[in-house]
This record gives structure tokens, sequence and C-alpha cells, in this order.
């Protein structure tokens, strides 16, 4: 699910703070796009989608946000939930982000 999560967000144009090889597939660190109200976004998330993304800690507040893969959260069902709503609303908040490919990066990821 770790390797859906990333293509998605990858094709979306977003980057993860952490290199490759020492990411932990459990918890992944999003660089929030410049011009984008970091808060915002996840109280979109969370009174649209029922999705909670948590926020940067220390000196990553407002720089990024930590999408957790464990349990239910790990289901392919979620996953694309939180690709398909995370790109909703960005979109709607005009982040510079692309549009309409996460989905399908995610699923060819799988493959």
């Amino acid at each position: 699910m770790h390797q859906a999560l990333v293509a998605g967000l990858e094709a979306m144009g977003l980057e993860l703070l952490v290199d490759p090889q020492y990411r932990l597939p459990q918890l992944n660190a999003v660089m929030i796009p410049d011009g984008i109200d970091e808060a915002r976004v996840r109280q979109r998330l969370l009174s649209t989608y029922n999705i909670e993304l948590g926020a940067g800690l220390g000196t990553l507040a407002g720089k990024v946000w930590r999408i957790g893969l464990m349990g239910q959260s790990a289901s392919l069902t979620n996953v694309m939930m939180c690709l398909g709503a995370l790109e909703n609303t960005l979109a709607t908040l005009q982040a510079p982000i692309q549009t309409g490919r996460a989905l399908s990066a995610a699923e060819e990821a799988l493959e």
C-alpha cells in the first residue's frame, strides 16, 4: 500500500520528505505545496471525507502532512479514498498539482 500511496502522491506532483531508502512504509511525510494552508486542507478532509491527516510536528509543523498506513488504513480502499480526497481538496483550493493521475498511478504501482 505504501508503494501505491507514493505513486499516487508523486503523480499529483507532491513530494515526500524522506529519501526512498530511509522511508518507513507505515508513516509517510508529505511536503505541503507552496501557498497552501495545511490546516485548512486537514479540516476539509476531516469534515468532508472523514479522513484525518497528521500535522507536522516540531520543526516540520506547517511543512508536512503525516499519512499513516497501519491497520485498517493500510487497505487499497482507504489508500485510494485518501488519494482521491486529497486530490479533490487540493484542486478545490487551487494547489499547484496535477489532477486525474493519482488513482491510476496507484493502481499501476500494485501491478
